[in-house]
């Protein structure tokens, strides 16, 4: 569904990615992960057209969208949970829905997705018209995971998505994500805290200096001595 070429991108004078190389097969979770500044956060917004590579090519379902703008990719299905959860705090929870819900794919959905996400995530049903920015940190981010499903996305790139929770919700928000995957859609994690997200991946990717390093299945990649040293503590 995914494939990622030999990508370079900079920021002013310093290279965030070097010859970053990644496929990502359709009905999959692919974890890419790795230590603060290793390049995670630029390649999912690389991906996502919010930052232009230098060289190389993305591919999404065989169309080269490297260098096209957000919009436009996010109008042939690839959604994004951004870093922080960014919803709109000042709006209420139904019209961050609708906000989601603006690209030209999923507009003729929006009621029927409206009803799928509220039966996802009952809280927000409940507080629909609450200002967002006045929900806990779990439910903003169930808010930024139903926006995101607004917009009808085939392939969803997660960013951060246990920051700042409790452990409990952080055990809910990646239940949820394995939920749509099994229900078919295609997800990209990205995620600090390694040993979870190595567990419910198929695939995973540590990004070092903006370099792949180790590539593998997660469960391949929970066993190897050099993962285990860096980034699990053993």
């Amino acid at each position: 569904m995914l494939e990622v070429r030999n990508v370079n991108v900079f920021h002013g004078d310093a290279q965030a990615l070097e010859d970053i190389s990644l496929s990502v097969e359709a009905g999959t979770i692919v974890a890419i992960v790795g230590a603060n500044g290793a390049g995670k956060t630029s390649l999912i917004r690389t991906i996502g057209g919010m930052h232009r590579p230098a060289s190389g090519r993305i591919l999404f379902e065989g169309a080269d969208i490297a260098g096209l703008p957000s919009h436009l990719v996010c109008d042939l299905g690839v959604g994004q949970v951004a870093e922080g959860r960014q919803i709109f705090p000042a709006l209420s929870v139904a019209e961050n829905l609708d906000m989601g819900a603006m690209l030209p794919r999923a507009r003729r959905k929006r009621v029927q997705n409206r009803e799928r996400v509220q039966a996802m995530f009952p809280k927000l049903r409940e507080r629909l018209w609450q200002a967002a920015g006045t929900l806990s940190g779990g439910e903003q981010q169930m808010l930024a995971i139903a926006r995101c499903l607004m917009g009808e996305p085939k392939l969803i790139m997660f960013d951060e998505p246990s920051l700042g929770l409790a452990p409990t919700i952080v055990h809910d928000v990646l239940q949820t994500i394995r939920d749509l995957n099994a229900a078919g859609t295609t997800c990209v994690l990205v995620e600090q805290n390694v040993a979870v997200s190595l567990k419910i991946a198929h695939k995973a990717y540590v990004l070092e200096n903006g370099r792949v390093t180790i590539t593998g299945t997660g469960e391949a990649l929970l066993s190897d001595e050099r993962v285990r040293r860096a980034y699990l503590g053993v």
